[in-house]
């Protein structure tokens, strides 16, 4: 029924990158295709990002707060607080009141598990009518950008994200999903501190607060290996499912890597330029892009009612995720 998201209104330019990490420049521009990335200010919790966009697209829904049955957090676990659900703070700064909720994250590829997910529930559980997805992220606090093992991960910005989602509502139908996932990817790349595995906290375990790379050498073979075919899978299954061919794509609402994966994507599916929108002005927003992704389409005329539209995202663990959705 309706999308809203928030984008911090500071940016650190390609410039800002270059001069942090002595990568040059150009290289940040054109190969990881960043020109700028919004990173969030005093008040942009990971929660308060997710409020923000949630109300936008409440009002982007026509919808009172008081109709939604369900709020799912499907943004980072990196949230204002440990062990604390987001998603009943969203349901009661909004005013959702008999509004049930959980928290749920399969890292970048949230969103597509938050839109399969709600839609089971809506089609199995007649008092779930309505139900509002909410994401916030800022996962760029836990990159250091003087490791170099985790630079390819400089892309990460800041923002949030929301869908309204009701039953038998009869336009931008949600239809099939597909996943695949490869647990040999789970302590490649992590936060090795602050978690129950290296409890108490120790001296110096606050400088270490941020994603290591244990086999850097390994963990890019696999990801040469094994990323682009999964990309390529889950896409193709969820059309399949959907009753449609990648030929009949009309819109790839699709995460920001680097210009060379987004441009073979591209030639692997046929699809031109115009059909998707590549997010150079605004880097890597975690399971936030698919939805800026639509709402920059919609804003520039790339996607129209009848499009047969895919969303597909990544996830470090690793997770591969895709959604297909009949706009209009």
């Amino acid at each position: 029924m309706g999308i809203g998201t928030y984008l911090p209104e500071t940016v650190m330019t390609a410039a800002e990158l270059a001069e942090a990490t002595t990568i040059p420049r150009q290289v940040i521009e054109e190969k990881f295709g960043v020109l700028q990335k919004p990173v969030p200010g005093p008040e942009d919790t990971t929660s308060m990002m997710g409020i923000k966009a949630a109300r936008r697209a409440v009002e982007n829904a026509g919808v009172d707060p008081a109709e939604i049955d369900l709020v799912i957090w499907n943004g980072a676990q990196h949230k204002d607080y440990p062990c604390w659900l987001a998603g009943l703070s969203v349901a009661e700064e909004l005013g959702a009141k008999r509004a049930w909720s959980f928290d749920m994250e399969a890292m970048c590829g949230s969103m597509m598990a938050g839109l399969d997910t709600a839609r089971a529930l809506m089609l199995t559980k007649k008092r779930v009518q309505t139900v509002l997805l909410v994401s916030g992220y800022r996962n760029a606090d836990l990159i250091d950008l003087d490791v170099p093992e985790t630079r390819f991960m400089l892309d990460l910005g800041a923002g949030g994200a929301a869908v309204v989602l009701r039953r038998d509502h009869p336009r931008n139908l949600v239809l099939e999903s597909s996943f695949r996932g490869d647990g040999s990817f789970a302590r490649d790349c992590i936060v090795p501190v602050l978690g129950s595995r290296n409890w108490p906290p120790r001296e110096g375990d606050i400088a270490r607060a941020h994603f290591e790379v244990a086999d850097n050498e390994e963990f890019r073979r696999k990801l040469g290996e094994r990323t682009l075919p999964n990309f390529y899978a889950v896409i193709r299954e969820s059309l399949a499912d959907s009753g449609y061919s990648q030929e009949e794509i009309d819109y790839l609402a699709i995460l920001h890597f680097k210009r060379s994966a987004h441009d073979a994507v591209l030639k692997e599916l046929g699809l031109r330029p115009d059909q998707t929108t590549y997010l150079d002005h605004y880097g890597h927003i975690g399971q936030n892009d698919q939805i800026l992704s639509l709402e920059l389409g919609l804003a520039q005329g790339r996607l129209k009612d009848g499009d047969v539209v895919v969303l597909v995202g990544a996830g470090l663990g690793f997770v591969w995720a895709s959604t297909v959705v009949r706009w209009g």
